[in-house]
Order: structure tokens, then sequence, then C-alpha cells
């Protein structure tokens, strides 16, 4: 395989386009079109299809950038490690993936602490959904995931969970907004628009069965898998939201928001998931006491 030919796909397909790619790789989109072209002969697979004016990866091209993006990233590494072994201060790699579920404040605060041990550590963070990353744990091309909901035990996978700790919810709206509620909390919020999270969020099945208990009735004018974009729509006063209790304060400063409420009825936990029975990576034991003795405790 001629591995230029890939890095031109794998640049392409990162960028969105040819044009774009182009620009980046400082080539003309006739030689690029004409390098990945190269590289589906090669593969004998279409590896992106017009959709108007737009290029999209096909389903080979989707599997091809996945292994693109393993390859390039053991190439980074592998220029690290060499570069370290001729003089260069030695940096303790720790690689991450954080379930998309988990709010972004939270996911933080709950690393923050690697980068605060003796050793220089050069920290590798990947986000996706719960279940693949678990798999990439399995491969070892994870040290750690974190994540809102605890492993399953049907699940065939040998690792291990860390509890870290859990938060009450509490619910914020813009000021503007907050003007029209009426009532004490959390009857304020019947009739009232509400952004939630998506459906593979741990507190969703919570919130429906809270609000079903209360008989709230709530305007729900959209729901989000990723909560840092709920927080914008709360911002500009498109509905209320809900967030960590522990996360309050910088909830309230970093959107202008003001707390609307508090239930200890809703509870987001999180979870460090390892291959470890017993903790020993000096960036997993930063994490869990930290966790545990600050942010939670």
């Amino acid at each position: 395989m001629n591995f230029k030919h890939l890095h031109y796909f794998w640049v392409t397909a990162k960028a969105g386009g040819i044009m774009r790619a182009g620009e980046q790789l400082h080539t003309t989109p006739q030689t690029l079109s004409g390098q990945i072209k190269l590289l589906e002969d090669w593969l004998g697979r279409k590896l992106f299809r017009k959709n108007g004016r737009n290029l999209e990866l096909t389903e080979d091209g989707h599997l091809a950038l996945g292994y693109a993006d393993q390859i390039f990233a053991l190439g980074t590494e592998l220029e690290t490690a060499v570069r370290q072994a001729h003089g260069g201060q030695r940096l303790l790699d720790f690689k991450v993936g954080v379930a998309d579920s988990v709010t972004k404040s939270i996911a933080y605060r709950l690393l923050e602490p690697a980068l605060a041990i003796a050793e220089p550590v050069r920290l590798v963070c990947h986000e996706g959904k719960f279940p693949d990353l678990l798999a990439q744990l399995a491969l070892n091309r994870l040290d750690l995931v974190i994540a809102d909901e605890p492993m399953s035990k049907r699940l065939n996978v040998k690792a291990f969970n860390h509890p870290l700790g859990s938060t009450a919810m509490s619910f914020f709206c813009a000021p503007s907004l907050k003007a029209g509620l009426t009532g004490t909390f959390p009857r304020c919020l019947n009739d009232f628009p509400l952004l939630i999270p998506g459906p593979h969020a741990s507190v969703r099945q919570q919130l429906e069965g809270w609000l079903t208990r209360h008989q709230i009735h709530p305007r729900i004018i959209g729901e989000f898998d990723d909560g840092a974009l709920m927080n914008a729509f709360g911002r500009e006063g498109r509905g209320a939201f809900m967030a960590p209790t522990v996360m309050e304060h910088e909830t309230v400063e970093q959107f202008g928001v003001e707390v609307i409420g508090r239930t200890d009825e809703l509870v987001d936990e999180f979870f460090a998931v390892s291959v470890e029975r017993r903790i020993t990576h000096p960036c997993v034991v930063a994490i869990t006491d930290a966790a545990r003795g600050q942010l939670f405790g």
C-alpha cells in the first residue's frame, strides 16, 4: 500500500472535501483526486461517493478511515517514542475514552488530576459511544474509559467498574426566561420550555420518571446527545436545562444562566472502567483519588 495515497484519503475525509483538503496539503484538487483514485483501485473499493456537490464516505470508506486513524496515531506515537529515546524527556502516554453522554465540564474535572502527577503525561482523549469505547479498551487501545453508567455484566469484556462518585441535578435557564416562571420548583416547570438530554444519557430515563411522578408536563423544545450543545441553547433562552449540581457554579458563570431549582431525586453517576481490578496506573490513581476525595467527596 502507498501510504501517501492513504494520507491523502485520510486528510480529505477529515476535511470534508477535496477543496479544503487540497488547501491543507498544498496540492491541486486534480492531483488529490488522482491519488485517492489510485488507492481505491488498489483496494478494489470506492471510498467516496458524490452527494450533490459534496463527497461522503461509503461504507468501505468509513472502514478505511477507522484504520487510517489508528495507523497515523501510531505513527505519531512512534515519532514521539524515538525522539524521547534520544535525549528527550520520557512521557507517560495515557489514552482515555470519554463516553459522549458525559458532561464536558465533568470530564475535564475528572481528567485534570492526571496531568498533575509527578511524571510528565501525554493525555490522548477519544470521545464516542460507550460500547465502542469498551471495545477499544478490550483491545488495549485505551487505558481507561470514563462513563456515566457502569459496564454491563452482560458484555463479554474483561474489565472492571470503579465508581468515582455521584451528583444531584440542578435546573437552569436564562434570566430572560426565568421571568416567565410561575409557582415553586418543580411545579414551575409545568408547560415551561425544556431542553432534555438524548436517550443514551443515563439520567434521561430518570428524568422521564421524575416528571411523571410529579405530574409535570413541560414543553419539550429539543433533545440533545451533546450536553454542551444543549447548554448553548439554554444560554440563548430557548428553554430550561439541567446539569450536575456539582458543576452548578461553573454552569452559571459559563452560560450566564440562573438556577431554577435542585433535586436529589435525579442522580448522575460516574465510573472509571479499566482492565485492572486493582488500580495501578498512576493517572488512574490520581483520577479516582481526586474524584472521590474532592469533586464528589
